[in-house]
């Protein structure tokens, strides 16, 4: 059995690679060829994409930032934006393509299934921009966007009650246990498809009450200088649900329970 290369020494080794190819029979050879010339179509197609992409940029230049040149330039100083954003890093629910953001307007973090874990679960990608959009960028609304048909939430409602630590994406959406648990309690005659849509909204909810556990959040939310918001993306029916955490409601009594205030539905 040939010893397992890593990635590294296949790189440090190509040269030897290609001696070897070239001593080979003629009919491997020509296979070699073969792969090559299946491989430049393929990066065709690539680039196809690519020149996608760059008329895309040329014409954001053209039409968004060099009419906008001012307003670019002070970007370039530095940034004030009113909202922090956290979203589903599908693609089909961009932020700043749903709700018209503009650069400069929303610090944005995307995880699998828009979850934010507790203070107490340790350092995550997703903290470590709420530290800094809340006490650097002094943001005054963070917002949790959820979505229908979230592939991460269906993997949450099909996970059985051990986690399999082998899975990145089940070690994560575990975050969400507590978003199941009340889905599962509350909508159990409902069927499976049905009970991921209530849980892909109970997520949101679990995840604003999870902000709380933030010290540095709290106080904020408590003096009133930030506030907490849900919203749910609806991209089958095209619609929008939005609310806002009452936080004195949802602490009430030391229960953590999630009370909303100014709930619009947007259609």
């Amino acid at each position: 059995m040939l010893p397992q290369m890593s990635f590294s020494d296949i790189c440090r080794s190509n040269t030897g690679v290609k001696l070897k190819a070239s001593a080979e029979p003629p009919a491997l050879t020509q296979e070699l060829k073969g792969a090559k010339q299946e491989s430049i179509v393929e990066m065709g197609s690539g680039c196809d994409l690519f020149d996608e992409m760059k008329n895309r940029f040329l014409s954001f230049k053209k039409h968004k930032y060099m009419e906008n040149l001012e307003h670019f330039q002070a970007l370039s100083k530095g940034q004030a934006p009113k909202f922090m954003v956290i979203a589903c890093a599908d693609s089909r629910v961009c932020p700043s393509n749903i709700l018209g953001f503009q650069p400069g307007e929303a610090f944005m973090v995307r995880n699998v299934a828009n979850m934010v874990p507790a203070y107490e679960s340790g350092p995550s990608e997703t903290n470590a921009a709420l530290e800094f959009a809340v006490n650097s960028l002094e943001v005054e609304n963070i917002l949790i966007i959820g979505h229908s048909c979230c592939g991460g939430i269906r993997a949450l409602m099909s996970m059985q009650d051990e986690v399999d630590s082998s899975s990145f994406i089940r070690s994560w959406v575990i975050v969400g246990k507590n978003a199941k648990l009340s889905t599962k309690a509350a909508a159990s005659n409902l069927s499976f498809d049905q009970q991921c849509t209530h849980c892909e909204k109970e997520s949101i909810n679990c995840s604003l009450l999870n902000l709380l556990t933030y010290p540095w959040i709290e106080e904020k939310v408590k003096k009133g200088v930030l506030s907490l918001h849900g919203g749910y993306y609806d991209f089958v029916d095209c619609t929008f649900e939005k609310w806002t955490l009452d936080y004195k409601g949802s602490i009430m009594d030391g229960k953590n329970r999630v009370v909303v205030k100014n709930r619009l539905f947007w259609c």
